[in-house]
């Protein structure tokens, strides 16, 4: 089977709503879809959290950052930071786990390779989106942080799968797997039950451009996919603006530009850890 075979072999599978999620992602959806209920009892909250141990640590150490309010005494138990960070963060790191865990099928070093920097990529996105919201594009910046986090789903599906069709994910001139992606993106976020306007603003960042003033949740995350410093591997990222050249200069000057991106450093070093198994 050449790539091209490959790939329509896929995006066939992903029409028909074939996919398969790794054993480990199965298991952390049923704590996405019990978060999902806003009246899901803390206690069975805390509980499924203390069942993913890497998680529970995410949880504990992004409650005790600047960035979640961990300006007060110390969190050092997960029914406190539950508490002070609340369903909807903690739903972000979930996602980040179940994004993180798609690693669990891969074998091959290169890819996996791919899947570590893909994830580094992703993390400096959700984090730059989070803090793009609060300060430039003022939408919800936890709704940013959980777009950014899955905003390369696909792409992580697809590095899930090169493994049974080698060269999948070489160089593509034609750029078939940027619409493999897309497809099979588009797939895995309806699987995942991932509210239509996120999926929506997802869908789009391939082919949008961010309007003056950045004002939505699309504008936000192509600003973060621009200013993010490691790029995706499975595609070319457009460069950032010449800072001063451009619109932006209006809406986001170095100053803020500066404490956009310490803070989401602080957030990246909180979030981020050994989660690809």
């Amino acid at each position: 089977m050449n790539k091209l075979e490959a790939f329509g072999y896929i995006v066939a599978q992903a029409a028909r709503g074939e996919i398969t999620f790794p054993t480990s992602v199965n298991a952390v959806l049923r704590l996405q879809q019990a978060l999902d209920d806003p009246d899901c009892p803390l206690d069975e909250a805390i509980r499924l959290v203390l069942a993913e141990p890497q998680l529970a640590a995410r949880t504990v150490a992004l409650a005790n950052s600047a960035a979640f309010g961990g300006a007060g005494p110390t969190v050092t138990n997960v029914r406190a930071a539950v508490i002070r960070i609340g369903y909807r963060r903690l739903q972000a790191l979930v996602a980040s786990l179940v994004v993180r865990q798609f690693g669990s099928r891969i074998n091959d070093p290169g890819l996996r390779a791919k899947a570590e920097q893909l994830w580094e990529h992703t993390v400096h996105v959700a984090t730059l989106a989070q803090s793009l919201a609060r300060h430039v594009t003022f939408v919800n910046p936890d709704t940013a942080l959980f777009a950014g986090i899955i905003h390369e789903v696909g792409g992580f599906y697809l590095l899930s799968r090169a493994d049974e069709f080698p060269g999948l994910l070489d160089d593509d001139p034609e750029k078939w797997g940027e619409l493999c992606e897309d497809v099979v993106g588009l797939e895995v976020l309806r699987k995942l039950a991932v509210p239509a306007p996120v999926a929506d603003a997802i869908g789009e960042m391939r082919r949008a451009w961010i309007n003056m003033p950045p004002a939505t949740l699309l504008d936000t995350l192509l600003l973060a996919n621009q200013f993010a410093p490691v790029p995706s591997p499975l595609g070319a990222a457009p460069e950032p603006p010449a800072h001063g050249d451009s619109a932006l200069d209006f809406v986001l000057d170095e100053e803020m530009l500066d404490e956009i991106r310490r803070e989401a450093a602080e957030t990246r070093m909180a979030m981020d850890g050994p989660l690809l198994v």
